[in-house]
């Protein structure tokens, strides 16, 4: 089996694994009385990070996931996703705090790295905004 088949394999097996985090997901936000919409627009997020961004390299687990939201909000949500925007930075931020809250609280994930992926959210959401914006001005060459 070459790489490429290898990742592949990995990344079929990842995605049956992603699909059960993401309807116990959904189960979990339901039991905090959240609205139906509210629950979509955060397993679509959820689906996207773990389904696309987490297997667009590399086959990564979403536990494994945890450590990647710089990357993901920062710069490659902005380049790859036509819809980013600032509210669809703020959407995405606060469905990865539901979603890797919800991985602790089922033991996939530690307290410590929850505490990280908050933190980094926090302080680095103005410069994510500010990234956005000047990938949006057809002016600024130089985005990064």
């Amino acid at each position: 089996m070459d790489d490429y088949e290898k990742y592949e394999k990995d990344c079929k097996k990842i995605r049956k694994v992603n699909e059960s985090l993401l309807n116990e997901f959904g189960m979990w936000l339901k039991s905090s009385g959240l609205s139906e919409k509210t629950i979509n627009n955060h397993l679509s997020n959820i689906d996207f990070y773990v389904n696309e961004y987490l297997l667009y390299e590399d086959a990564t687990k979403a536990k494994d996931g945890v450590d990647d939201v710089d990357m993901f909000l920062g710069y490659w949500f902005i380049k790859k996703a036509m819809w980013a925007s600032q509210s669809s930075i703020k959407g995405n931020a606060t469905s990865l705090k539901k979603f890797y809250t919800f991985m602790h609280e089922k033991g996939l994930i530690d307290k410590e790295d929850l505490i990280d992926l908050k933190q980094t959210i926090k302080e680095n959401m103005p410069e994510w905004l500010a990234t956005l914006g000047r990938y949006d001005d057809p002016s600024i060459e130089d985005v990064w």
